[in-house]
């Protein structure tokens, strides 16, 4: 069993064909258990609504892909216990609270964010918190 923390950048890639899709899709292994803060739902929402506004999903498509993603099993945190401790987090690395909500899981739960958020995870290396992150290309479970 491999567990990880999860974020919008990930998750939409599940869904929506887009580069590191491949990657992501390891994440959907049976071996994998997923944890995501309960942010995570109202961030993958959002990001389907900037698809479709930008033109590169209908609306339609945009709901089937939400449907789908509400039956991924994925254990959700409440953000409120994780509140204290990410905004801890976001003042000494400059990453966003809501990033560093799923950073304070992962240092909870003792593992990694797999992310395909750039900046974050460029904002995260050479730190105290770069072992809590795994960029999306180094996924692999051989």
């Amino acid at each position: 069993m491999k567990l990880f923390i999860v974020d919008a950048n990930m998750a939409v890639k599940w869904f929506i064909q887009e580069k590191h899709s491949d990657s992501a899709a390891l994440l959907l292994e049976d071996d994998c258990v997923l944890e995501a803060p309960d942010l995570l739902r109202a961030e993958f929402g959002n990001t389907l609504w900037k698809k479709v506004r930008r033109g590169e999903i209908t609306a339609g498509e945009a709901e089937q892909v939400l449907k789908a993603f509400f039956r991924v099993p994925i254990k959700f945190h409440w953000a409120d216990a994780l509140s204290a401790s990410a905004l801890e987090i976001a003042v000494k690395t400059r990453c966003s609270v809501y990033d560093s909500l799923y950073l304070s899981l992962a240092i909870r739960r003792e593992t990694k964010i797999a992310t395909a958020d750039r900046k974050f995870f460029n904002n995260l290396r050479g730190g105290p918190f770069e072992e809590f992150v795994i960029w999306c290309e180094d996924l692999s479970f051989e």
